[in-house]
């Protein structure tokens, strides 16, 4: 694979795997032999055990998809703000999407930085930070897209593809992905923090809305108000502001009984 993307150093490093167990793996070993600058994207055309949010794996057909990890530094993040990080890729995926299907209402993401298109999960991010006391030292941002793929094992996924017809080129799709990761990354290490936010929470799947969910095995109406600056979930549930991390709360799919 060949991309000349429109960067300052995001994908300036390129690294095209045809299999890999894992391109956030792969990313880690570059990084412990010192051989990855910033912005090392590593490109597979199939990952064999590509990992998820929540231990899950992240399946994808092999050839059809963008599956890939990006080196970053982000020192200039405390530790205690690593949810930052998060909020901006999330961000740049979302722009990314909104250039193939428009400024669609349900095009959205998904607490704390799944892409989905109504229902349905169109991309995930699986970002592993490394520490040097109080800052991160390397992040790799891992993410898995759907591009191409007609048939999924099941009904919560879907594709570009599926949504709109058309059969994409793999290579100018990443180029301009990583144009858009990075420049939501300048905007984030220019301190720009507050309009992160901001465009972070009107972008986030049922933000304001009464919706169900699953606390402690139990059955739940809350609205979503919020994310704390530590990552973790703001839901006013019967009047009282609760906060949630990943672990400790369950989507339940909208309209069932509560």
């Amino acid at each position: 694979m060949v991309i000349s993307p429109q960067t300052l150093f995001t994908g300036r490093q390129l690294v095209w795997l045809p299999e890999c167990a894992s391109t956030n793996s792969e990313a880690q070993t570059l990084l412990g032999q010192n051989r990855a600058s910033e912005g090392c994207t590593i490109i597979t055309d199939f990952q064999t055990s590509g990992r998820g949010q929540r231990g899950n794996t992240w399946e994808a057909a092999p050839g059809e998809n963008l599956t890939l990890s990006v080196v970053w530094q982000p020192t200039f993040l405390a530790a205690s703000q690593q949810f930052l990080l998060s909020q901006a890729v999330a961000l740049g995926l979302h722009d990314w999407a909104q250039t193939l299907l428009g400024p669609d209402p349900k095009l959205k993401v998904k607490w704390p930085n799944d892409l989905y298109f109504g229902q349905q999960k169109l991309a995930g991010i699986l970002i592993e930070n490394a520490l040097n006391g109080a800052k991160i030292q390397h992040s790799i941002v891992g993410i898995g897209i759907n591009i191409n793929q007609q048939q999924f094992g099941h009904g919560a996924a879907t594709s570009f593809s599926l949504l709109t017809g058309r059969f994409y080129s793999r290579e100018e799709l990443a180029a301009r992905l990583l144009e858009c990761l990075e420049r939501r990354y300048l905007q984030l290490r220019a301190g720009q923090v507050g309009a992160l936010r901001s465009a972070y929470l009107q972008a986030l799947y049922r933000y304001q809305e009464e919706q169900p969910y699953e606390v402690a095995g139990r059955r739940v109406s809350g609205q979503i108000v919020g994310v704390e600056e530590d990552g973790r979930l703001a839901l006013s549930i019967g009047g009282e502001l609760r906060r949630f991390a990943l672990q400790e709360i369950r989507y339940l799919p909208a309209g069932s009984a509560v």
